[in-house]
């Protein structure tokens, strides 16, 4: 039983992850406008997510581990390229893709640098949504954001909740393991 929810679990969010930036498009889309949204936010964001899917390629993690983070990524240029399309920098799109491009490959170079950058990937992508949230600060304005597409980020990040409450605990084991650690005496 168990394993047959995980597989759900698993299932409904690879579909949400297929489709969770297409209320974002459809939204900025229809307004003909980017407004609210922060290009520096969804730059860092297709950083974090091209890191973890070179990593998953890199060591031959086996596809269906990975499998939605090409189409997040594909879904990510798009509304990028939307971004810069309405805020009259199509012409910088290229640059940006370039850059990522030649990324793509220096994370292969040596293994100590893609190593690296999963390492710092989780805290690229944490800091995506923190830029995210400063630009509606100071803007004062959600603009054309998607709640709908908020809300599925919510839910596929939801499923970490697991992953998490298990480090928590097992931090908590293993500290109180030292904590009540006799000493051995010599004698």
């Amino acid at each position: 039983m168990a394993s047959v929810l995980l597989d759900l679990v698993h299932l409904t969010t690879w579909a949400v992850c297929a489709v969770i930036k297409l209320p974002q498009l459809v939204a900025v889309l229809r307004a003909g406008s980017a407004s609210g949204l922060s290009l520096s936010s969804l730059l860092m964001e297709l950083a974090g997510h091209i890191v973890f899917l070179r990593y998953q390629i890199y060591y031959g993690y086996p596809l269906k581990t990975y499998l939605e983070y090409p189409i997040i990524i594909t879904q990510d240029v798009i509304l990028i390229y939307c971004i810069m399309h309405f805020s009259g920098n199509a012409k910088r799109a290229l640059v940006y893709a370039l850059i990522y491009w030649g990324g793509w490959y220096i994370l292969t170079l040596e293994k100590w640098i893609i190593d690296l950058a999963m390492n710092v990937c989780t805290f690229i992508s944490a800091a995506s949504k923190l830029v995210q949230l400063q630009h509606l600060w100071q803007t004062k304005d959600s603009g054309q954001m998607s709640t709908l597409t908020w809300g599925m980020s919510v839910y596929t990040s939801s499923v970490l909740i697991r992953f998490i409450i298990m480090l928590i605990l097992n931090i908590w084991v293993t500290a109180t393991i030292l904590h009540y650690r006799k000493t051995k005496k010599t004698g």
